[in-house]
């Protein structure tokens, strides 16, 4: 890159709350700022999307990629390898005939983001294929994933105490067995913290047991279950 290049920088946080508290947005900022001054390069304009990675709809990168067509400055990202596994992003990055950098992958160009968006799309089919065959499964064995009224048809059976404890941790454990491959191809792909996890099983339309959105508190208690520990 020569000296003086103009970049028009686009960042992407996944959750409107990080978008508001600026949680990733600064770090991405940060290394951005340091590759435009080591080089000498001015950023032009700032684009900032504030979605889920997996939709196709993106506006602020179309519009960072058409002021990047008509200044001819060049699209800069800090992180290629966070968006690698979106393949709308990287096919939009290869069509759009803009010159573009990556922080942390400089040497990325029309080609490798071309490789990446084929892995992309395959990866995208084969964790839909695997959800689903683990949550077909499940329903095989009669289980049924996100009832929401298990312990209060017991309290309502007559059954409490020791009996409706011992029979909520049962349906507890087999639920987390029931999702632990899912759980497994999470971690496998790169989402090892208990945000990351919750994130993924939403994205992925997987409710909790009780039929609601997952957060840190509910994969801590579905990890700390015998069937999920080290997988």
């Amino acid at each position: 890159m020569a000296a003086g290049q103009r970049l028009v920088a686009y960042e992407r946080v996944s959750t409107v709350r990080q978008g508001q508290s600026g949680l990733g947005l600064e770090a991405q900022r940060r290394q951005i700022a340091e590759f435009a001054a080591s080089r000498g390069a001015e950023v032009l304009a700032r684009f900032t999307e504030v979605e889920s990675g997996r939709k196709a709809d993106r506006p602020e990168l179309a519009k960072a990629l058409h002021h990047a067509k008509v200044t001819g400055a060049t699209l800069v990202i800090a992180k290629l390898d966070r968006l690698s596994r979106n393949a709308a992003f990287l096919l939009a990055l290869r069509d759009s005939g803009v010159k573009f950098v990556a922080v942390d992958m400089p040497e990325a160009n029309d080609l490798t983001v071309g490789i990446m968006a084929l892995v992309a799309e395959a990866e995208r089919e084969a964790i839909s294929r695997r959800t689903k065959e683990a949550l077909a499964s499940a329903k095989a064995r009669g289980v049924k994933l996100g009832n929401p009224n298990g312990a209060a048809a017991l309290k309502r059976a007559g059954k409490g105490g020791v009996a409706l404890r011992a029979t909520v941790a049962a349906n507890a454990d087999q639920f987390a067995r029931d999702l632990a491959p899912v759980i497994a191809d999470i971690r496998a792909a790169g989402h090892t913290t208990l945000r990351a996890v919750a994130a993924e099983l939403s994205a992925r339309g997987i409710r909790t047991r009780r039929g609601g959105q997952w957060g840190v508190g509910n994969v801590k208690d579905l990890l700390g279950r015998g069937c999920c520990r080290g997988r």
